[in-house]
């Protein structure tokens, strides 16, 4: 059995969510009980959400599935592209992530939709995408723990100033990020494009919702 198939099926059996000691798995798979160490490792490292160690066994601690699903060719190809549009930019998290959930997508749909999503469809991100990439988890976090951050920003005109910003969300115009916040400056709400960000700092201050400052009046703001 290849190594591959032998950790999908650890992963299949460890669905019924019972504890497996890696005796029995490994009387299960005809390998030796080592080597079910081994793989035990390879999966928790990738993100397996198991709980366990040697001489006690192994659990599930959530579902790792999705449901099923049947996709159209033209979902898949929606699907395939977006990741490798993630993929190919320069975010430190995302990238990897999208990459390694591209690889397990097409481990699993039929291969002849494959070549769709590899003949005469390119992606390619603009300088100006890949230019915000490294300031995107960061954001990503405060704005997901409502942290308080000191932008460095440049303008259009190449004038620098800083600005304390609540960020409140992130949006994706095909060609450039931009950060919706509310400007502690201004008291009001500003919008920041995130390739002129020339630097970018947690203050680890966080801030509560108040009425008037909140990502949903700054939605009710922006309704096109």
């Amino acid at each position: 059995m290849r190594r591959t198939d032998r950790l999908f099926d650890i992963i299949q059996i460890f669905r019924d969510g019972r504890l497996h000691t890696a005796r029995a798995l490994a009387e299960r798979l005809e390998v030796s009980t080592r080597t079910i160490w081994r793989d035990m490792a390879t999966l928790v490292a990738s993100g397996l959400p198991v709980e366990g160690e040697r001489g006690v066994g192994y659990i599930l601690r959530e579902p790792i599935t999705l449901p099923p699903l049947t996709l159209t060719p033209d979902e898949v190809l929606a699907l395939t592209l977006g990741l490798r549009l993630v993929a190919s930019t320069a975010d430190p998290s995302l990238a990897p992530a999208a990459a390694s959930l591209r690889t397990k997508i097409e481990a699993v749909i039929p291969a002849r939709l494959i070549p769709e999503t590899e003949d005469g469809h390119w992606v390619f991100p603009g300088p100006e995408a890949m230019a915000a990439a490294r300031h995107l988890p960061t954001l990503r976090r405060a704005i997901r723990m409502h942290e308080r951050v000191m932008l460095t920003y440049r303008d259009a005109d190449g004038k620098t100033s800083l600005r304390p910003v609540r960020p409140l969300t992130l949006e994706f115009w095909g060609r450039v990020w931009t950060l919706a916040t509310w400007c502690e400056i201004k008291a009001d709400f500003r919008s920041f494009r995130v390739d002129r960000i020339d630097e970018l700092r947690t203050t680890d201050k966080t801030f509560p919702d108040e009425p008037g400052r909140m990502l949903a009046d700054w939605r009710r703001l922006n309704v096109v």
